[in-house]
C-alpha cells in the first residue's frame, strides 16, 4: 500500500529566507497557515493598519460639502485672522451619503466609506495658519498647552498609534509628500504633518525612486538584476508548496512590484529624455497625476508587504506658491495655493484638482479591498484610511467645518457608509481618540477632545 507523503508546511519565515533573504517582504499567504507549531500561529492574524491622506490648502466647498452646491464663492480673508464658516445648517446626525460631484469618484466604495462634516480645530495665533493646518493636523496636544512653541504641537497620533501597532514592522512609520519643488521657500512646518514631538519632525520622503530603493532596495545597482527576479528564482521550488490561490496571491504581488519598477523607470526614461532636449518645465520634472498615483501605490505596498503599518501620504504642501505642472488635469502650470486665494477665478481648475485627489482616494481604497489577508479579509478590512484637510477652505483659512472622510473597516470596529455631521464645536481630537480606541490604544483623552464619534463604530 502506497502512502502519499505530505508536504512540509511552509513557514512565512521559511519562505523568505529561502528567497535568498531578499528584504522585499511578502503579503499575507494562507499557506503560511498551516504550520502547526502554536509559537508562530499569530503570524496569520491579520495586522491593523493606519493611513492618512492629507489635502493641503483646503477644498472647494461647494463641490465636496453636500448642500452646499449653490454656496457663494468665497472672497479671500487673510490667513492670521482665521474665518469661521456658517453655511447652511445641517442637522446634526447621522444622514445618507450625498456624492456631491468631487466625491462621485467614491460611489463604489460607498460602503466602505463615511463622510464626517461639523468637525474643528483651534487656531492658536502666532504661526501661519497653513504652517499649523498640516504639522498640527494630527497633533497629540489641546492648543496652547505646549509653553515652549507657537504651535500646538506633540507627538503625532501616527507616532503614538504605531507605539502600538507599529513596533514588529522594519519600518515603525512611513511619511510621504508629493512635493517635488526644489527650492524650499517655506519652513517644515508647511511641508510634514508627522512629528515624533514638539520640534522634532518625521521628514516626509518625497523622491518615488529613494522611497521604492528605501522599502525594496531592488537597483542599488542599475548592472543587477532586479531582486524580484532573484527572489522568484530562488523561492520557485517552495512556491510549488503553495496553494493555487496562494500562488496567484504571490504572482499577483510581486507583478505588483514590477509594476511600480516600470513606471518609476518610465519616470526616469522621460527625465532622460527632457535633459538631452533641453526643456525646461517649471519646478517639477514628474507628471504630476502619475507621480501621486504612484506615491500612493508605495504606500499601499508597504502596508501590503507588512513593512509598516502606519502611513502618512500629503498630495502636495501647504501655502508653496510655486506654478506646479498638473500633467493630466490641467492644461498649463498654476500654484494651488494662489488659485485658493482667488476660487472666482480658478473655481474650475480648483474643482478639477479636487476631483483628481478624491479619484486617487478612491483607487488607493479600491486596490485595498482586492488584497486578500487572513480570515476571508482584505487590506482595507483591516484599514482605518482617513483623508481630511487641516483647513476647511483656502481662501477664508477656517478651521471649522474640515473635509474628512474616514474609509475601511478597523479590523471589524468601524460601521462606515453614511454622513454624519457632528454638533458645532466638536474637536477633530474626537475623531483621532476614536481612531486610537478602534487600534486597541488605550486612551481616554487625546488633544482637546470631549467624546468619540460612536456612529462610526460597529
Amino acid at each position: 500500500m502506497k502512502y502519499k507523503v505530505a508536504s512540509p508546511a511552509v513557514s512565512r519565515r521559511r519562505f523568505i529566507e529561502a528567497s535568498g533573504g531578499a528584504v522585499l517582504s511578502l503579503p499575507w499567504l494562507e499557506s503560511f497557515t498551516r504550520r502547526s507549531q502554536a509559537a508562530d500561529s499569530k503570524e496569520t492574524a491579520p495586522s491593523q493598519r493606519l493611513a492618512f491622506f492629507y489635502l493641503p490648502n483646503g477644498i472647494v466647498r461647494r463641490g465636496f460639502f453636500p448642500g452646499e452646491g449653490d454656496r457663494p464663492l468665497p472672497s479671500f480673508a487673510n490667513q492670521n485672522n482665521v474665518w469661521r464658516f456658517e453655511g447652511k445648517p445641517t442637522p446634526v446626525g447621522t444622514h445618507p451619503l450625498t456624492f456631491t460631484p468631487t466625491l462621485a469618484p467614491l460611489h463604489k466604495m460607498r460602503e466602505r466609506i463615511s463622510l464626517i462634516t461639523g468637525m474643528d480645530r483651534t487656531f492658536q495665533h502666532g504661526t501661519d495658519s497653513h504652517a499649523q493646518a498640516a504639522s498640527c493636523f494630527l497633533t497629540s496636544v489641546a492648543p496652547f498647552e505646549v509653553k515652549n512653541s507657537a504651535y500646538p504641537l506633540a507627538r503625532t497620533l501616527d507616532h503614538i498609534a504605531a507605539d502600538s501597532i507599529g513596533q514588529v514592522t522594519p519600518y515603525s512609520t512611513l511619511e510621504l509628500s508629493c512635493n517635488d519643488h526644489k527650492n524650499n521657500i517655506e519652513s517644515i512646518y508647511f511641508d510634514n504633518m508627522s512629528w515624533y514631538d514638539t520640534g522634532y519632525v518625521a521628514p516626509s520622503m518625497r523622491d518615488p525612486r529613494k522611497v521604492y530603493d528605501r522599502l525594496f532596495g531592488t537597483r542599488a545597482n542599475t548592472r543587477f538584476r532586479d531582486i524580484t527576479d532573484l527572489a522568484l528564482g530562488n523561492a520557485r521550488q517552495l512556491k510549488k508548496r503553495l496553494s493555487n490561490s496562494d500562488q496567484q496571491k504571490f504572482d499577483e504581488y510581486f507583478e505588483a512590484i514590477r509594476t511600480i519598477e516600470t513606471r518609476m523607470d518610465r519616470i526616469e526614461a522621460m527625465k532622460s529624455e527632457l535633459a538631452a532636449a533641453k526643456v525646461t518645465r517649471p519646478s517639477e520634472h514628474l507628471p504630476r497625476n502619475e507621480y501621486i498615483q504612484l506615491m500612493g501605490d508605495l504606500l499601499v505596498t508597504a502596508l501590503q508587504s507588512g513593512l509598516t503599518n502606519v502611513g502618512t501620504l500629503m498630495v502636495g504642501p501647504e501655502r508653496w506658491t510655486t506654478p506646479t505642472n498638473w500633467e493630466g488635469i490641467l492644461d498649463k502650470p498654476h500654484s494651488h495655493h494662489a488659485m485658493t486665494h482667488n476660487q472666482q477665478e480658478h473655481v474650475d481648475n480648483l474643482l478639477k484638482l479636487d476631483h483628481f485627489h478624491i479619484s486617487v482616494f478612491a483607487r488607493l481604497l479600491e486596490r485595498m479591498d482586492t488584497i486578500e489577508e487572513a480570515g476571508g479579509t482584505t487590506l482595507l478590512d483591516n484599514m482605518i484610511f482617513t483623508l481630511g484637510a487641516g483647513m476647511g477652505d483656502g481662501a477664508t483659512h477656517q478651521y471649522n467645518d474640515l473635509p474628512l472622510i474616514v474609509a475601511g473597516g478597523g479590523g471589524g470596529k468601524l460601521k462606515l457608509g453614511k454622513h454624519i455631521h457632528c454638533r458645532s464645536e466638536t474637536p477633530l481630537a474626537n475623531l483621532w481618540l476614536t481612531h486610537l480606541q478602534c487600534l486597541g490604544v488605550d486612551r481616554k483623552s487625546y488633544a482637546d477632545s470631549n467624546g468619540t464619534i460612536s456612529e462610526i463604530l460597529a
